[in-house]
């Protein structure tokens, strides 16, 4: 980071990949930083968020969703939703971005070592978890079992489908793809996430599960988590949607007493439960 807390770092967008089309379209940016200082120091963990500004339009925080496995570029999947994100799916290959950070705490990654790792997305809430699991494959004698469950309204939807194709192929990850409603030569689960994490049943036994989505399909996932009998240190999501400053200035992200960018923005659900009230 620099100094100044509010000073942005220069990057360049190398490249851009549309995840998704229409309306709510998803791009996924490739950035690069312009100081050779900055992009030979800058280090991340999955999980933590950097902040991008539009310089004249605005600026705002997203999950950081390669992994720090790669060092010469960092990537941020962006749902064209308001003005910043609007503008960022107008901008080409070359133009130039400010970004600030990293923020926030990480994924366990020592710590779940060794462990099965649960990943459960939907829609734009794979990109947080798109990052702990690259990091996993990249580092696949590490950790045991690696499974995915994610789903998307429509197949059109789906984010990350090169991705998901090519896991698909491996040995040594099981992906479980959903979609809401049956279309014509889908041959996977038709059903919400929540559905397919019960239909699948998977044992709780040395296993993490990790989810990140929509509120709706969180509170539900954790739901039937519990009901396989996860314990609620066994549970983490991420609310990095809630961050604005990122250094804890603000006080827009507070849930009660907790600041989503000073203590999170990863939660374990036996963190969050007595906080519900207030989310």
């Amino acid at each position: 980071m620099t100094k100044n807390p509010y000073q942005p770092m220069l990057a360049t967008v190398i490249a851009i990949k549309e995840e998704v089309g229409g309306n709510r379209a998803i791009k996924t940016f490739k950035l690069e930083f312009q100081d050779e200082k900055v992009k030979e120091n800058f280090n991340f963990l999955p999980g933590q968020t950097i902040m991008i500004s539009l310089f004249g339009i605005g600026e705002s925080m997203f999950a950081i969703s390669s992994s720090p496995t790669e060092k010469r570029y960092i990537e941020v999947s962006v749902m064209k939703l308001g003005k910043v994100t609007n503008a960022l799916h107008e901008m080409s290959v070359g133009d130039t971005v400010g970004a600030r950070g990293p923020y926030g705490n990480h994924f366990d990654i020592e710590g779940w070592k060794k462990k099965n790792l649960l990943f459960i997305g939907g829609g734009i809430g794979q990109a947080p978890l798109r990052s702990l699991l690259n990091y996993c494959l990249d580092n696949r004698n590490e950790y045991d079992n690696l499974e995915v469950i994610y789903g998307a309204r429509t197949s059109e939807d789906i984010c990350f489908k090169e991705k998901f194709d090519e896991m698909q192929k491996q040995q040594d990850v099981d992906v479980h793809l959903s979609i809401d409603v049956q279309e014509e030569g889908w041959n996977h689960f038709v059903g919400f996430v929540p559905a397919n994490l019960q239909r699948l049943n998977p044992s709780p036994e040395n296993t993490i599960a990790i989810t990140c989505g929509p509120p709706i399909m969180i509170k539900f996932v954790i739901q039937n988590l519990l009901e396989l009998g996860f314990k609620e240190n066994q549970i983490y999501t991420t609310l990095e949607m809630r961050m604005k400053c990122g250094i804890g200035i603000c006080g827009r992200c507070n849930i009660g007493n907790v600041y989503v960018c000073k203590d999170g923005p990863v939660f374990s659900y036996d963190q969050l439960k007595d906080l519900e009230g207030d989310m």
